[in-house]
């Protein structure tokens, strides 16, 4: 058996083990998983675990990994992204999301904090073809310009609570997508803008993801 089909043969079982059995049933998704090659985007060290059902390591900071791919592709499937529609992504960690983002999208702007992570994914997009995503290294966690500009925001990663500067960068019909909450258990929420100030809150399901850096957390402190 040749390294191609071992590959391949990987490929189908995370699908078919990990994913689908998480709800992810939408074809164009379970396509487009199939058709991006996970192990381009996974570091040379780790090359052996890029379709486990685990968060893959990308260096030596806090939350610096992938995200599970059952995760990514839940978050995917319950965005609805549109191809006429523009992403912003906070934390591209190795750029997979992102180009799972780019192939559901027009364009996709991607902000990491890390200078180095930020390279190594721009060189991963850059060598897989993907050209409708701008890597950025910025801070999330920082206001970003004022007004309405993303259809869709996604935070790779967990926050204490929702960003509330985040959702007033969303267009009118614009979904949020964050892990939220405190481990042992975190939900993923998917938060549209209905109207102005009027939001639609929706928490399908539970998770654990490393904290996206700099976002605030709750006080420790009990008065």
């Amino acid at each position: 058996m040749n390294a191609t089909h071992d590959l391949e043969r990987l490929r189908f079982n995370m699908i078919e083990q990990q994913i689908r059995p998480w709800d992810v049933l939408d074809f164009e998704i379970l396509d487009l998983l199939a058709a991006i090659r996970r192990e381009d985007y996974v570091p040379a060290e780790h090359q052996g675990l890029a379709f486990f059902d685990m968060e893959i390591p990308l260096g030596d900071g806090p939350g610096q990994v992938m995200l599970s791919p059952k995760v990514e592709a839940r978050m995917l499937q319950d965005l609805h992204i549109r191809k006429d529609e523009s992403v912003l992504e906070i934390g591209t960690g190795s750029g997979f999301m992102a180009a799972l983002l780019a192939h559901r999208a027009a364009q996709v702007l991607s902000l990491e904090i890390d200078p180095r992570l930020a390279e190594t994914a721009s060189a991963n997009l850059r060598r897989n073809g993907v050209d409708n995503v701008e890597v950025r290294v910025a801070d999330g966690a920082r206001p970003l310009p004022s007004g309405p500009s993303f259809d869709v925001i996604v935070l790779s990663g967990s926050v204490a609570r929702v960003p509330q500067n985040l959702l007033g960068s969303l267009k009118p019909g614009g979904r949020l997508a964050a892990i939220v909450g405190e481990e042992p258990m975190m939900r993923a929420h998917f938060i549209t803008r209905v109207g102005e100030g009027q939001w639609d809150t929706q928490q399908p399901w539970d998770t654990v993801a490393p904290r996206l850096l700099n976002f605030p957390e709750p006080s420790r402190f009990n008065f």
